[in-house]
Order: C-alpha cells, then structure tokens, then sequence
C-alpha cells in the first residue's frame, strides 16, 4: 500500500507539474484568432492568476474539509482559532511546506517551540497572508514576461536557483554566514547559468523572438537581459514571500494547507478587483490597451481566440491539483523524498520544453544546465545527510531515556 502511495503521489506530481510548465508556454506565444485574420499574445497575467488561485483555494478548501478532526469547528480547521495545545516535549520542532503560485515548494524546519501563553492575533495572521499575497501577485506577471526574451528552459534554470538571491541578500544585508557547500552551491549555479545565457546560439535567440511575436527591440542582443531583469525581480519577489511564509510559521501553529487556502483566497480577490479596474497601461503588469479593463480584455480574447481555452484551463486546474499532490507526499515520505521529486521535476521540465516545443540548445548551454542541476544536487545531498545526522542524534537521546 505504502508504495503504490508513493507512485501516486510521484506520479501526480511529475503529471500535474509538467502539464502545467507545458500551459504555461503555450499561454506565451500567440494564438491565431478564429477568423484567421492573424495571431495576438495572451495579455492578461492577472487573469490567468485569478483561474488559478481560485481553483487552488477551492481545493485546499476541499482539502482541509476531508482532513479535518470530527471536533474541530470551521474557523480552527482554517486556521483562524489556535488548535488544541499539545503535550509539551524536549526538542519539540514545527515543520511544514510552502507551495507558491508557481508550484515551487520549500521545506521549513523551525525550532519555535510553540508558546501556549502567547496572545493569538487573527488580524495579524490575516495581514500576514494578505502580505504573501500582494508578493505573489505582483511577481507571477514578471515571470511571465521573461518568457517573451527567454526561452522556457532558461527560465525553469533561473527559477531552480533562489539560493543564490536569498543568500547574497543575507550576506550583504545581516552579515550571516553560510556552510561552506551552500557558497559551492551557489557557486555553481551561477557559473551553470552564465554558461547556459552566454554559449547561447544567436539564431536560436532570434527563432525564439519571432516566435513569441516579440517586436524588433525583442529580437536584440538586449533581450535576453531584459528577460533576465524580469526573472530576478520575480525571484526577488518570490524571495520576499518566503521570509514572509518563515515568519508566519514561526510565529502561528498553521498548516501548510491553511497557509494554501489562505493566501490564494486573497491572491484571488487582488487579481479580481484589479481586473475589474480600468487600469492605464503598466509594462508586465497591465500590457493591454489602456482604459480597458483585464476581465474585458480577457475575454475578448478568448471570443476571438477559442483556442486559449484549453491551455487557461490546463493551467489552472493542474496547478492546483499539483499542491495537493505536494502535501500528500510530505504527509507520507517527508521533505527528503519531495526535495528529490521536485529536483527531478525540474530537469524533466527542461527536457520536454525542449522536445515538445523544439528549443535547440547549443552543446554549451547543455552544459551550463548540467552545472546547474549538478549543484542542486549538491545541496539536496547535503540536505539529506544533515537530516539524517539528526535522527541518528535523536535515536541517541531515546535511548538515553529509555535506559534511565
């Protein structure tokens, strides 16, 4: 039973994650309208964000529902009440998993005893997550953008390196020091990426401008670095979510699955408010006519444009059932075996952008990807021997105890 668990969370993941980075690609490049008069790019990020956190509330809504304890009331299973206060013990951690919009996810371990005399402020969780929310929809439009001066499997290396901002932001910033493998890591990732941007093959570039419709400025020596520029700011954005994601479970007993609902019910009604509003136009954020609303623009769009239907759709139902899969595997293997499946998923990402959508990368931005990945690597290894030296020290305590 456990293993044909494990396959159906593997398998739902790898399924789930690699239909949605094959939406997301589509949704980049034009469609061709229904008359055949020619072809128009999708324009709507906050749109195709507001499918996707909608569906994803929904779910982890559902979720919660089938999870919850027979006794708990509503507001305690969302997370708006403190749970029950469990038996104080030595040693006592809080773990969990962040999924962001892009399905991304990351493993905390907080060593934050919780505190049963502390003040529980549902304003100030509810701000918490609003603030999440904020950070979430306004990097997933940059993101987006990248991939008009990108190419897809550019995108999904940058995206697998957030390491590397978080930590010179922590260096330069408050002085923290590092184990010395997450400098070779990051060491690594750099040099895999500069290799991959720079050993580039020119044609390929400007195939890639043509085929996202870009303009004649989209096709100079200066796209990849505007791209590149979009990418960093949305992982900057992405590295802000995270520190605020640390802070609420170290300072609320949530789940992740709470975390989940929450921060897309609010992701949600930003992306519609703002849909709704006649905005003037805004590079990345709002690139459609200006004056017109996102909703109305979108769904021209889609009238003029059936054929997006199918990957909107993809896009945001796979995303969403893509987090579940993410917290079924936590629950039952732990962050060892979703840090291995998420590594892997990524590689395999690359590999179908690359054969499903016919990039063609020179034999130098293979091996700028093998770097890349080679150093991820790395960093999963270490991670997964220095929890393993933990439970061998915890091993070690109980049976101190047990002898006493």
């Amino acid at each position: 039973m456990t293993f044909v668990r494990l396959i159906t969370c593997v398998g739902g993941v790898y399924s789930m994650f690699l239909l949605w980075a094959i939406a997301q690609e589509r949704l980049s490049v034009p469609f061709e309208s229904i008359d055949g008069s020619g072809s128009d790019k999708f324009k709507s990020p906050l749109f195709m964000g507001t499918c996707q956190s909608a569906l994803s509330a929904l779910s982890a809504f559902l979720y919660i529902l089938l999870r919850r304890r027979t006794q708990a009331s509503l507001n305690e299973s969302l997370g708006l009440e403190p749970p029950p206060t469990p038996p104080s013990t030595n040693n006592s951690t809080n773990g969990s998993i962040t999924v962001t919009a892009n399905g991304h996810s990351k493993h905390h371990q907080h060593h934050h005893p919780f505190n049963p005399s502390a003040r529980f402020s549902k304003r100030a969780l509810l701000l918490r997550y609003l603030q999440c929310s904020v950070f979430i929809t306004s990097a997933a439009p940059f993101g987006f953008a990248a991939l008009s001066y990108i190419s897809y499997p550019a995108m999904v290396l940058g995206k697998s390196c957030k390491l590397v901002p978080v930590m010179i932001m922590n260096v330069l910033l408050y002085r923290r020091h590092f184990a010395l493998h997450k400098y070779i890591v990051v060491a690594m990732v750099t040099i895999g990426i500069t290799i991959f941007m720079y050993l580039g093959d020119p044609k390929a570039a400007a195939k890639h401008a043509a085929k996202q419709g870009a303009t004649q400025n989209a096709a100079t020596p200066y796209a990849s670095v505007i791209g590149i520029t979009y990418l960093l700011i949305n992982l900057l954005l992405d590295g802000a979510t995270n520190s605020t994601q640390d802070e609420i479970f170290s300072r609320h007993r949530v789940t992740g699955q709470q975390m989940m609902f929450w921060i897309n019910v609010f992701c949600t009604l930003i992306t519609s408010v703002l849909a709704v509003l006649p905005l003037p136009y805004i590079p990345v954020i709002h690139p459609g006519a200006p004056g017109q609303t996102e909703l109305g623009g979108a769904l021209a769009f889609i009238r003029l444009h059936p054929d997006v239907v199918v990957p909107l759709a993809q896009f945001a139902v796979t995303g969403a059932l893509g987090q579940l899969f993410i917290f079924e595997t936590l629950q039952h293997f732990g962050s060892l075996t979703l840090v291995t499946i998420t590594l892997t998923r990524k590689l395999f990402t690359m590999l179908l952008s690359v054969i499903i959508y016919g990039h063609q990368l020179t034999p130098g931005q293979w091996l700028g990807a093998t770097v890349v990945f080679a150093g991820i690597s790395v960093e999963a290894w270490a991670k997964r021997k220095d929890v393993h030296a933990k439970r061998v020290i915890q091993e070690k305590e109980k049976a101190k105890i047990k002898s006493l």
